[in-house]
């Protein structure tokens, strides 16, 4: 009997490893979040009647993020600058979800416009009463070897992409501070955890809003409720690449067939994140489209 237990548990220990084997090699997201959307807290649940700010909403993962987040009953607050893209964002939420007109605001934003941050703040929280969540989702990526671009490019990376982030997350964490409780959840990449071609400033944007949050999550120990995550996506298809910016700073990608695929070594890299973004397979319509919007993205809640 002792030797046919033996026998199975060695049977078994191999067929473990490669099914760990396998779902390294082709999952699309690390095991705790795999493991998270399937035992972790529902998003419908905990999200319902939140007052979430979306930076970045008039496109691309924020766009799909303010889709989900509508379906999950959540309130919003949907920035970028293009406030005609936010309307029409606001209307498809309300087409996919219950919301009604009064809990979706269209609050244009210019993340470079930092001495707007302040009073942006204020009409947000003064409209809903609190915030919740904030997602800091605004950027823009580059695609331009080093030594052809100019130090100009890579101010501005470092205005609109870090500081900018920085500005608002500063005036909404006042706010967070005073009730005890939020979160705070910034959009960044997996370039900001390895360097990538062509990229060289975003990447250094996207480094420096890894350290800062991770310093800034050390700084609120004494203030548990407030929660500051990190969510680095690999790659998606969306506009990000005919928007970013190339060796001259009025010099756009335009409408080039790149995609913003990185090299499938850096897929296997994750990060943990209070609210995660974990990518689904694009049905057959979808692969190899351009998308205005991720639509191959789910949420998960760790805790």
């Amino acid at each position: 009997m002792e030797c046919c237990i033996a026998s199975a548990l060695w049977c078994l220990i191999p067929l473990y490893l490669l099914v760990h084997l396998l779902c390294f090699m082709f999952a699309d997201a690390d095991f705790t979040l795999l493991w998270a959307s399937v035992t972790g807290h529902r998003p419908e649940t905990k999200l319902k009647s939140l007052v979430v700010w979306v930076t970045g909403a008039s496109s691309g993962i924020g766009e799909e993020l303010a889709h989900q987040l509508a379906r999950c009953g959540s309130r919003l607050i949907l920035s970028a600058r293009r406030e005609d893209e936010l309307n029409r964002v606001k209307h498809r939420c309300l087409d996919c979800s219950n919301l009604q007109d009064e809990d979706i605001l269209v609050l244009p934003l210019d993340l470079l416009e930092r001495t707007s941050h302040e009073e942006k703040a204020k009409t947000a929280i003064q409209y809903f009463g609190h915030i919740d969540i904030l997602i800091n989702n605004g950027g823009r990526s580059q695609r331009s070897l080093c030594l052809e671009t100019s130090v100009d490019v890579y101010q501005a990376l470092m205005e609109l992409n870090f500081l900018g982030t920085v500005s608002i997350t500063k005036k909404v964490l006042t706010h967070m501070t005073r009730r005890g409780s939020g979160s705070i959840v910034t959009v960044s990449s997996l370039a900001g955890l390895a360097g990538v071609p062509l990229s060289t400033g975003y990447s250094a944007s996207k480094h420096a809003l890894q350290g800062f949050f991770n310093s800034l999550r050390n700084e609120l120990t004494d203030s548990p409720n407030i929660l500051i995550s990190t969510v680095c996506p690999g790659p998606v298809q969306s506009q990000i690449v005919h928007n970013a910016f190339t060796e001259e700073l009025n010099k756009c990608q335009g409408n080039v067939d790149r995609t913003t695929a990185l090299p499938p070594v850096l897929l296997r890299l994750a990060v943990r994140s209070h609210i995660c973004l974990a990518p689904n397979e694009l049905d057959e319509q979808e692969k190899g489209a351009e998308l205005q919007s991720w639509s191959g993205c789910r949420l998960c809640i760790l805790h």
